[in-house]
């Protein structure tokens, strides 16, 4: 039996049920919007995990479970938790939410069980100049980058690469620019806020997604600097799945395992002579957009991974 906890409506873990019913895994869906009114008890003494999770009246041992998918969300930006909440109820709604996540998070820590992902692996993603150095230390190439709020380094690293992008140092998503000259009018306001620029690759956009040792790869074909948002910029996206040189899906799964990410999404570019270039590695990766688009199984392939098959 595997344990599925996050928004049950959102496609990543939608999918991962279906996949599970299509493939007779047993699931249990643990929706996070619920948590209020779900129990969980959880001990962890002599090096073992004891304690059971209650969810729509069924009581479940946590040794059951053979493995945990977590995609949770930061607690805070639940609907059951925004200002329209009822007042009477928002404080006991809000302190068992939180404390759920909490210990959920502290079980998955400890668990023997597979766990797609644990908190503290992660945090890798925290700090992007950090994971590059994983990533390099795998073996990969990496984009030159600085991370800065000096004005001037940003012009002459701009002078030196000709052709450069802007994005967050953090874990928290921002919309990949070029460094046109209407970014360099506002360059002083960099000094606010220490920000990642790297040199611009040419080159094709590959995503890998590696599921314990299966791995899937998308080629993605768009004139977007971030094919994420493509739409927003009125260009189109086209997705194939393909399989990468076995030297690149091998260093796929050895870069994962050295973050301690079973699951994850891996980022290229592919120049034009064939060197794969590496930006990061997304720890809970939105894989259902990919899967949607090529068919690729990353779905059957998690909750595989999760009951132990692979």
């Amino acid at each position: 039996m595997i344990l599925l906890a996050g928004i049950a409506s959102e496609p990543p873990i939608a999918l991962a049920a279906d996949s599970a019913a299509a493939l007779g895994i047993e699931c249990v869906l643990l929706n996070q919007r619920a948590f209020a009114h779900d129990d969980i008890e959880f001990e962890y003494a002599d090096g073992r995990c004891r304690g059971a999770l209650t969810s729509a009246g069924q009581v479940y041992p946590l040794e059951c479970f053979s493995g945990i998918y977590l995609r949770t969300i930061d607690a805070a930006s639940l609907p059951e938790l925004s200002r329209a909440a009822r007042a009477w109820d928002r404080e006991r709604t809000e302190a068992r939410t939180h404390a759920w996540a909490e210990i959920l998070t502290q079980w998955a820590e400890v668990a023997p069980q597979r766990v797609a992902n644990r908190l503290s692996a992660t945090l890798s993603n925290f700090s992007k100049p950090y994971q590059l150095q994983v990533i390099r230390a795998a073996g990969f190439a990496v984009p030159e980058t600085i991370v800065t709020n000096d004005p001037a380094a940003v012009h002459a690293f701009n002078e030196r690469h000709r052709r450069v992008i802007y994005k967050s140092t953090s874990s928290v998503r921002s919309i990949v620019r070029m460094l046109d000259d209407a970014a360099l009018a506002q360059l002083d306001r960099v000094r606010a806020l220490p920000t990642q620029f790297q040199q611009f690759i040419d080159g094709e956009n590959v995503r890998v997604h590696v599921v314990g040792d299966a791995v899937f790869a998308a080629r993605i074909v768009s004139e977007a600097v971030d094919y994420r948002y493509a739409g927003r910029d009125g260009l189109d996206v086209d997705m194939l799945s393909f399989q990468p040189p076995d030297d690149i899906v091998e260093r796929c799964r050895v870069l994962a395992r050295n973050l301690a990410l079973p699951f994850c999404g891996i980022d290229f570019k592919v120049r034009p002579g064939g060197q794969y270039v590496c930006f990061e590695v997304n720890p809970s990766p939105a894989y259902s957009y990919y899967q949607m688009q090529t068919a690729s199984p990353i779905s059957d392939a998690l909750v595989r991974y999760l009951a132990g098959q692979a």
